[in-house]
């Protein structure tokens, strides 16, 4: 029984972003009693979470979310072409991926801007019978087996009585940090800057550009409405190259890229939003359940941005974990565990990506661009080599765990002597 001034709910979610939203409008579908805390009074740009992998699509579609997303203002991207500097255009063009044939029945990613997407799940779970507090400060957790939330809304002190605490709460969890689950961290080898822009003209809408030119990596992610999100990764002893006033123009100005033809474009854009650079680097935790509590999203641990996985994850998340919440009573975390080996060996596989990736495309220089053709002469020799790039678009457990074996690093970045040797062996 809750005491005078409490409420009870089967579920306290802190955090109403995406994977907080997904997560309260699948359990208040199915009847339970959802509260969701969230700090923000409105979503704000946070320069990222605004791609949908094709696998997170599906992840929506099975979710019933797609719909919403969709409508706030998603647009599905059907070619990806890879634009490179060791590459001619025409190349590139001829390698492009059919983002529209990667999942059966996806019709490709999806680009759609963060508030407008926290907004419609939002919105889906007030619909489905969630309720939703907008503007809480001072949120303070008691777990345990009759976990307690206290929060503060308009100054005044408000208390909530709950089965299961969930952290939603993002990168700086608070939940996480109460709960004394530590954060692991690889080493940051990029810096990412993003920028959203308007009145993009001339790009079209279903085509999304990624590749290496110079010391940038770049990503052309349009939106609705001549809207785009833009990406420039780049050494991270640079960490001033796009900061002050001046860094939205000098980040417009990196655009065109003598690698995309037409590219001007993108430098005509109009700045839409704040231009913010962050580390491209994997954090994970080693259990994201406990008595009372559970981790998703970021909160949990995050994929490199490099590899544009963070909104797919959390929708996977969303999926795993209502699945285990409404197949009966038992919410303990010894019942909620498969939950977090299915996530431990999912972040596991997408560092083996990021780290791949990150070598492929994210170093610069004579010697890097050489590894990059040796590279991709090798992976279309033995598409075998190839299968972790799959992952990324069609999702982690998409491919063989052989995908993601260390001799597959080895093998791809090894010396071109090495390659004389495997053959002679093969």
């Amino acid at each position: 029984m809750a005491g005078k001034g409490c409420e009870a709910f089967d579920v306290v979610i802190v955090g109403g972003g995406i994977a907080g939203n997904a997560l309260a409008t699948v359990l208040a579908r199915a009847g339970k009693a959802v509260l969701v805390l969230e700090r923000e009074a409105v979503y704000r740009d946070r320069v990222r979470g605004e791609f949908f992998q094709p696998w997170g699509v599906a992840e929506a579609a099975r979710l019933g979310l797609h719909a919403a997303l969709a409508r706030a203002g998603g647009t599905h991207h059907t070619r990806l072409v890879p634009y490179d500097e060791t590459l001619e255009p025409v190349e590139a063009e001829a390698a492009a991926i059919a983002l529209d044939g990667v999942v059966p029945g996806i019709p490709g990613t999806l680009g759609v801007g963060h508030p407008a997407a926290c907004a419609a799940l939002g919105a889906a779970a007030t619909a489905a019978g969630a309720r939703a507090v907008r503007g809480v400060a001072g949120v303070e957790v008691e777990f345990g087996r009759a976990p307690v939330v206290r929060y503060r809304l308009d100054g005044a002190e408000r208390t909530a009585r709950c089965r299961l605490v969930i952290g939603a709460d993002g990168r700086e969890s608070l939940v996480r940090r109460r709960m004394g689950i530590p954060l692991h961290a690889t080493a940051p080898r990029l810096l990412g800057a993003g920028l959203l822009v308007e009145e993009l003209r001339g790009w079209p809408e279903h085509q999304i550009a990624i590749g290496t030119e110079g010391d940038l990596v770049f990503y052309v992610l349009p939106q609705a409405a001549g809207h785009a999100r833009l990406y420039l990764m780049y050494p991270p002893d640079q960490r001033r190259r796009f900061a002050g006033p001046a860094g939205p123009r000098a980040f417009l100005d990196s655009f065109p890229l003598t690698c995309i033809p037409g590219s001007a474009c993108v430098a005509q854009a109009r700045p839409a939003g704040p231009c913010a650079a962050f580390p491209m680097h994997d954090t994970w935790t080693e259990r994201p359940v406990a008595e009372g509590v559970a981790l998703i999203g970021d909160a949990a641990g995050y994929s490199d941005p490099h590899v544009g996985q963070g909104l797919s994850v959390a929708l996977r998340d969303a999926r795993i974990l209502s699945a285990l919440l409404l197949a009966g009573e038992d919410w303990s975390p010894r019942a909620l565990t498969p939950y977090g080996e299915e996530r431990a060996e999912r972040m596991r596989r997408l560092r083996f990506c990021s780290a791949v990736l990150t070598t492929l495309r994210g170093e610069f220089g004579p010697a890097a661009r050489e590894r990059r053709r040796r590279a991709r002469d090798r992976m279309l020799a033995e598409p075998e080599l190839a299968l972790w790039r799959w992952a990324i678009l069609a999702g982690p457990d998409a491919v063989p765990a052989a995908a993601f074996d260390e001799r597959v690093r080895e093998r791809l970045f090894a010396p071109a002597t090495m390659t004389r040797t495997w053959r002679r062996l093969r």
